[in-house]
């Protein structure tokens, strides 16, 4: 009675075609977390550009003046505007400055993962840290 199984070589084929297989979908994978950081990031800014026009609508177009540099500092918006009681999170720059706000009056130029929000108080415009202007993400280095 003679006993069947694979041989060696059989296995083998079966080997490398799994690593192909897996050599082709992994970097699949890892551009759908980076697309999923970038769809997280335009999210987050919508919600924050809204919080921002409602705010101006209700105060006579004055925007907020507690607005500050800093780690989630967005002062008066943080009450009835967003009410989680967590600040906006931009999870497509560094992830321990994913709250940090500076101020400026031009969209960031190229990424940068320093910050996740760059406000211009005089405007009431916000862009998300590593977009640029168009709200496109520059390319991570």
């Amino acid at each position: 009675m003679a006993t069947r199984a694979f041989t060696l070589i059989e296995i083998l084929i079966v080997v490398v075609i799994l690593g192909i297989m897996a050599a082709i979908s992994v970097p699949q994978f890892a551009r759908a977390s980076e697309e999923a950081e970038i769809g997280a990031a335009r999210d987050q800014l919508v919600k924050l550009r809204n919080a921002l026009s409602i705010y101006a609508m209700r105060n006579a177009n004055q925007f907020p003046a507690s607005i500050a540099a800093g780690d989630g500092t967005w002062g008066e918006l943080m009450g009835p505007y967003f009410k989680t009681g967590l600040p906006p999170k931009n999870l497509y720059v560094d992830p321990s400055k994913e709250t940090t706000i500076v101020l400026g009056n031009t969209p960031p130029v190229t990424y940068d993962g320093t910050f996740a929000w760059m406000y211009d108080a005089s405007t009431g415009e916000v862009w998300a840290g590593g977009f640029g202007a168009n709200d496109e993400p520059f390319p991570k280095p």
